[in-house]
């Protein structure tokens, strides 16, 4: 019989997605992953089977936390009386997350290590992508609607536009972008709006 597991499974994956934060995918070793996770290997690969697995569990988890906030944020319309400070407010929590903690964020890695060779990963990023497009685009959609953004603008190409922006924000700040430039592209990004 089995021993039951004394950890936590969730608590594990977010200190793994951390790790791979850190050193992406490939550069994040079994051993990296325990003293991230406090576990032993037996355990790693007794609950996660797999590196692999481990890493598809702590993406998902990241990818559902990060983009049901980017949701709730679009939708909300008690705190933001326009789409013009949602986003705002999204870029400037872009640029507070990669200011404070400096790890960069999973999904825009992962995207740029492994979407184009791994078909399992390239789908969970084309599927959460879509959810955050779908998401910013009935935002623009209803700004146009309302007057506040003029009415031959596309909702399809300013929601590429933000989610372009939230990406290129990220890249930026991994390549030593300070957050005086990063804030500059944002008053940029939000002028175009």
């Amino acid at each position: 019989m089995a021993r039951p597991r004394t950890f936590d499974e969730t608590r594990a994956a977010e200190a793994a997605a951390d790790a791979f934060r850190r050193t992406g995918y490939e550069g994040t070793s079994t051993d990296a992953l325990c003293a991230a996770t406090g576990l032993r290997r037996s355990s790693i690969y007794n609950a996660f089977t797999s590196k692999h697995d481990l890493f598809l569990r702590a993406l998902k988890q990241y990818m559902r936390t990060a983009t049901d906030r980017t949701v709730e944020l679009m939708e909300d319309d008690a705190a933001f009386a326009t789409f013009r400070e949602k986003a705002g407010e999204l870029l400037d929590r872009i640029i507070r997350e990669e200011c404070e903690d400096g790890l960069g964020c999973l999904v825009v890695n992962t995207s740029i290590e492994l979407a184009a060779r791994d078909s399992e990963i390239g789908l969970l990023l084309e599927r959460d992508y879509r959810r955050r497009f779908e998401t910013v685009r009935a935002a623009c959609a209803r700004a146009v609607r309302d007057g506040e953004i003029s009415p031959d603008r596309s909702p399809d190409a300013l929601a590429h536009f933000v989610l372009t922006q939230v990406s290129g924000l990220r890249i930026a700040s991994r390549y030593g972008a300070s957050r005086a430039d990063l804030e500059s592209v944002a008053a940029t990004a939000l002028a175009a709006l």
